[in-house]
C-alpha cells in the first residue's frame, strides 16, 4: 500500500490499523536539539481521543503516546522519531457482519476493489483511528514552529445549518476549548451542540466547517509551481477522513468580486510590508506573504448511521445493514487537532525547505 508517507524534508509516515494492536508514526527530518515536551504530546492527544464528551465516539482508548526512538534527555537527536499508541478497546467482533457486506459511503467496496482483500474491523487502514499517528506527529511540528513564532489554531465554525458568521479576525481563540463542539462562541457552540445531541438522538449524523488559523508565519514559504503551500495545505486536509471540500482565504466568494476588491494593496507597518486587506489569505503565487494564512475544510456527515440501510455483498446481492457500532454523530469536535496538526506537518516541512532556498 503506498501513500503512507507525507512531507518533503520533515518526513512523516503513519502505520496501524483501527484494530490493530496499536497505531504510530515515524518522522524523519526533525532538527536535532528541539525540547520535546511529552506533555504538551499528550495534551494533543487528548483533545483527539475517542470518549471526551457525550458528543463524541464512546470508544474508550488513553492514547498514551510512547517514543521509540529520536529523543535523548528530552530533545530530539536527529535520528527518526517513532511514536507508538497502543489501541485497547477494539471490539473486533462488533464488525463480522461486515465480512461480506459493503457500508453505504464507506471505503469497504473500494479497497476490496483495489486489493482484492480488507480488513473489516472498524475500516482497517481507512479508519479515522490513523488520524491518532497525525496528532501525535503534529505535536512535534508544533513544537518546532513554537520555536519560530509560529502558532496554528482551528475552531468549529458550522455544525450542518448552523454557522459562526464572525470573521476569524474578531473570534477568541482563547474560548475554543471552553465547550465541547470547539466553538469559539458560547451562545452558538450551543446551538451547535443540542442539534448533534438531536441528529444522534435520531440515529443519523451531520456535517460541518472547520476553519484553520496560522499565525507568525514568515514571508517566503511554500514552493511556487506543484508544491504551493496552499496546494500542499489542500493535501494534508483532503486527507483527512471525511474532508470534503477545502478553501483558503477568500475561497470560493472570490468567484464573486471585483479584481479591483479582491486585491490586496501593499503598505507598511512597523518596518515591515503587509496589506492592506487579506482576501489572499496570506498565500500569493503559492508562497506566504507574511500576513495571517486562514482557510476553511468542510466534512461530510459520518457514515456510519444507527439506523438499518440497504446495501449488497460482495456478489451484488441485495442485504440490510443493521444500525450499531460506535461512531462520532458529528466528526467536527474530534477533527479540530487533527486539522491543525495537518497544517503544523505542512509548516513544519516548508519551514524547513525555505532554509536552502537561497545562501543567507
Amino acid at each position: 500500500m503506498a501513500g503512507n508517507t507525507f512531507g518533503v524534508l520533515f518526513r512523516v509516515t503513519t502505520f496501524g490499523e483501527s484494530h490493530g494492536p496499536a497505531v504510530g508514526c515515524v518522522i524523519d527530518g526533525c532538527p536535532a536539539g528541539l525540547v520535546v515536551e511529552e506533555d504538551f504530546l499528550q495534551h494533543e492527544m487528548a483533545r483527539r481521543r475517542p470518549g471526551q464528551s457525550t458528543l463524541v465516539t464512546q470508544r474508550r482508548e488513553v492514547d498514551r503516546v510512547q517514543i521509540l526512538s529520536g529523543v535523548f534527555e528530552g530533545r530530539t537527536t536527529g535520528a527518526p522519531i517513532t511514536l507508538l499508541i497502543n489501541n485497547e478497546d477494539q471490539r473486533s467482533q462488533d464488525y463480522a457482519h461486515l465480512a461480506q457486506t459493503f457500508r453505504p459511503s464507506h471505503a469497504d467496496y473500494t479497497y476490496q476493489a483495489k486489493y482484492g482483500h480488507r480488513d473489516y474491523r472498524g475500516g482497517g487502514r481507512s479508519s479515522a483511528r490513523e488520524t491518532a499517528a497525525r496528532v501525535a506527529a503534529g505535536a512535534v511540528a508544533k513544537l518546532l514552529l513554537r520555536h519560530f513564532g509560529i502558532g496554528i489554531y482551528a475552531y468549529v465554525s458550522q455544525v450542518g445549518p448552523i454557522v459562526l458568521e464572525t470573521p476569524y479576525t474578531a473570534v477568541d481563540l482563547g474560548q475554543i476549548e471552553t465547550n465541547e463542539v470547539r466553538c469559539p462562541d458560547t451562545a452558538v457552540a450551543r446551538q451547535m451542540e443540542a442539534l448533534i445531541r438531536q441528529v444522534r438522538k435520531a440515529g443519523d449524523t451531520v456535517g460541518g466547517v472547520i476553519t484553520g488559523l496560522i499565525k507568525g508565519c514568515p514571508p517566503g514559504l511554500g514552493e511556487p509551481v506543484f508544491d504551493k503551500l496552499h496546494a500542499d495545505l489542500a493535501k494534508a486536509m483532503l486527507s483527512i477522513n471525511a474532508a470534503k471540500g477545502f478553501e483558503y482565504g477568500a475561497g470560493f466568494t472570490a468567484a464573486q468580486m471585483t479584481g479591483s476588491r479582491h486585491n490586496d494593496l501593499f503598505t507598511t507597518a512597523g518596518g515591515h510590508i503587509i496589506t492592506q486587506t487579506n482576501y489572499s489569505g496570506g498565500i500569493q503565487g503559492g508562497i506566504s506573504n507574511g500576513m495571517d494564512i486562514y482557510f476553511r475544510v468542510a466534512f461530510k456527515p459520518v457514515a456510519t448511521l444507527l439506523r438499518e440501510q440497504p446495501s449488497v455483498d460482495q456478489s451484488g446481492n441485495p442485504t440490510a445493514l443493521p444500525g450499531r457500532g460506535r461512531h462520532d454523530p458529528c466528526v467536527v469536535p474530534r477533527a479540530v487537532p487533527i486539522v491543525e496538526a495537518m497544517a503544523a506537518l505542512v509548516l513544519a516541512d516548508h519551514y524547513l525547505r525555505a532554509q536552502s532556498a537561497r545562501i543567507k
